[in-house]
């Protein structure tokens, strides 16, 4: 029975952490407050991932060290550089392979489905940030110094995922009230299961046939934002949506008072235009089929119905 450490408890980060758990894995979760899913195999631990060394007495003999964390949207230049040295150096110093969950920012916008192969040429500052930090994982694993690998995913359904499509679409949606979208709403858009997330990223971080490069995630067909929405209504028995485009200075003006508004600007460009994600490769290796995109939607409008979530 392996000991498997995650750094983060957000939707993927306990996904990850029950998926591990139900097999039967030993399984240590690291946030700054030590939350994480309640779970007989899971030890939640209060700690702060930046600091190297502590990160690496909390990973000594550990297989598999998971970078499930996500900084305040706004904090990316800040608060990534640190959190992705700390995570590398332990992983290097105690021997486990470093699993980083990933998106799709590192493309930039491009024309057609996104690949494993398709260039990294980010046209945002957090696009940058993700591009650094695998530039520098991959050196460290070329160079010998550690194993690593990386799984990128869509805009993310399913309970817990915060992302356009469940924040400023389905949420609304479900409640029977319009939904103001800064994006086309007819363009074909793909969307990633975060349970699929987590089976990814645990299936390549334990065969070493996923050691060294990145994966995308296995995700169902793609789906714009009115077809989503009409689906999620449809499924959870809400009325008809009602759904606008919110206009691009709309976004601008939003972000002068809200921070996390303000970086939304710069990844407009995934809702402006088909945004497509190819991903065969996983399942053509390993096997990893996606969830249907009912499914996930059926769980992520459970999750937003709840009292919490209102």
């Amino acid at each position: 029975m392996a000991l498997h450490v995650i750094v983060g408890a957000g939707p993927v980060g306990t996904a990850t952490a029950r998926l591990l758990a139900d097999r039967g894995e030993r399984v240590r979760v690291i946030t700054r407050r030590g939350g994480g899913p309640e779970h007989p195999a899971v030890e939640r631990v209060a700690a702060d991932a930046t600091d190297a060394d502590r990160l690496t007495a909390l990973t000594a003999a550990a297989a598999t060290l998971y970078n499930c964390a996500n900084p305040a949207y706004h904090r990316w230049t800040t608060d990534w550089p640190p959190l992705a040295a700390a995570l590398l150096t332990a992983a290097e110093r105690n021997g486990a392979v470093l699993a980083t969950a990933g998106n799709l920012y590192g493309y930039g916008p491009v024309k057609g489905a996104m690949t494993e192969s398709t260039p990294l040429r980010p046209s945002s500052v957090k696009g940058q940030v993700r591009v650094r930090m695998w530039a520098d994982a991959l050196a460290a694993h070329e160079a010998g110094r550690v194993r690593i690998t990386e799984v990128r995913g869509a805009d993310y359904l399913g309970a817990g995922a915060q992302s356009v499509g469940t924040l400023l679409v389905l949420a609304p949606v479900l409640r029977g009230r319009r939904a103001v979208v800064p994006a086309d709403l007819d363009a074909p858009h793909s969307w990633t299961y975060v349970g699929d997330l987590a089976r990814t990223l645990v299936t390549v971080a334990t065969d070493e046939r996923g050691w060294g490069r990145a994966w995308h995630v296995p995700s169902p067909p793609p789906a714009s934002v009115r077809a989503l929405a009409a689906r999620a209504a449809a499924l959870a028995g809400a009325p008809a949506p009602k759904l606008t485009r919110m206009p691009r200075p709309v976004l601008r003006l939003g972000g002068l008072v809200n921070p996390t508004v303000r970086e939304l600007w710069e990844m407009a460009y995934q809702f402006d235009r088909p945004f497509l994600l190819d991903s065969t490769a996983a399942t053509a290796t390993f096997g990893i089929h996606p969830t249907s995109l009912d499914d996930a939607l059926v769980e992520t409008a459970g999750a937003l119905r709840t009292p919490a979530a209102a």
